[in-house]
């Protein structure tokens, strides 16, 4: 027990026993902290380094920052058979990063539940002029797109809950997989070099395999997957890339997967990192740098009719879907 009566060390000498030896203690300022930070290899503590890296993208990216532009309309379909992925989530998210740094977007909406019509805002109650009229009536995109009401740089072809019956309807159609690509082909604002025309369009699939998705792979010419990062995403992703690969033979010989975004990432299990390690090992130049993390504010915003990218822009999702649409438009200049 220590003497009550003995001086308390000091706090700037060292405790060696001599006090005619003792050295000064030296305080590390907070720049070799940083760069013992940087240095830092921290296996062991992952939350640790997914705050770090929210921190990061905090400080060094803003909306204002400009994105390169590609040069001729990107066409990319959202899908993976698997639900619950967080396919709509990213397609609306991303959509609304791209065109809130001036890049000019379509979003169509090829699910009958119409959850990223009601993300971006889009009327799509029954007898809504929708995909549903392009895919089965031979409407054409301008007579069904809508503006966003917010950002004006991104459109919207909602989906009705008539598009539930489009896979009956469409079965004695002729050329039934290539209506979508038809009506894209027709849109004049889609095209090459540098003139008022669409950067991106993004089709989001419904979660199964039938003629929807089909006109959606027949139209596209670059599929993103998001997976979600857990055990099960990875079973039903090998399905995808032979269904792919059987439409790139026989309907689109254009189609290439070009984007795999982790989502629903859990930076405090060694799950989530596993699976990331596991896609990355087989898709390794497909896979974005940047992870998805589960975020109650991303599942909030479509309950008010927004992307997370105006519902909360400073959140843990907002930030990283905007670094994702970032690396998807670097990555687009010299893929």
């Amino acid at each position: 027990m220590p003497d009550p009566d003995s001086p308390p060390p000091s706090e700037h000498t060292a405790d060696s026993g001599d006090p005619s030896s003792a050295a000064p203690v030296r305080v590390r300022t907070a720049a070799e902290l940083e760069a013992d930070l940087r240095a830092f290899d921290d296996h062991s503590t992952p939350l640790a380094r997914a705050v770090e890296a929210e921190i990061r993208v905090r400080q060094h990216l803003s909306y204002s920052d400009p994105l390169p532009r590609p040069d001729h309309t990107r066409v990319m379909v959202v899908a993976n058979q698997k639900g619950g992925v967080g396919k709509t989530t990213t397609t609306v998210n991303l959509a609304a990063a791209l065109a809130m740094h001036d890049l000019r977007v379509l979003v169509v909406d090829l699910d009958p539940q119409g959850n990223a019509s009601t993300a971006l805002g889009a009327e799509h109650r029954r007898g809504t002029p929708s995909s549903y009229d392009v895919l089965v009536d031979g409407a054409t995109i301008e007579e069904v797109v809508q503006q966003h009401p917010d950002i004006k740089n991104l459109q919207v072809v909602p989906a009705t809950i008539d598009l539930a019956g489009a896979e009956i309807e469409l079965v004695s159609v002729v050329a039934r997989e290539s209506r979508l690509r038809k009506a894209l082909a027709a849109y004049n604002e889609i095209g090459d070099g540098d003139g008022d025309r669409l950067d991106y369009v993004f089709i989001d699939c419904p979660p199964s395999l039938g003629l929807l998705t089909l006109n959606a792979l027949v139209a596209g010419v670059e599929m993103l997957i998001p997976i979600q990062a857990e055990y099960y995403a990875l079973e039903g992703l090998g399905q995808l890339v032979e269904t792919t690969e059987m439409v790139k033979a026989h309907l689109n010989q254009d189609l290439e997967i070009t984007t795999i975004l982790v989502t629903m990432y859990d930076a405090r299990t060694n799950l989530a990192a596993g699976v990331a390690e596991e896609v990355r090992r087989h898709f390794e130049d497909q896979v974005l740098d940047t992870t998805i993390p589960r975020s109650v504010r991303v599942s909030e915003a479509p309950s008010y009719g927004q992307t997370v990218m105006t519902y909360d822009p400073g959140s843990p999702g907002a930030l990283s879907y905007l670094e994702a649409a970032r690396e998807l438009a670097v990555r687009g200049t010299w893929s």
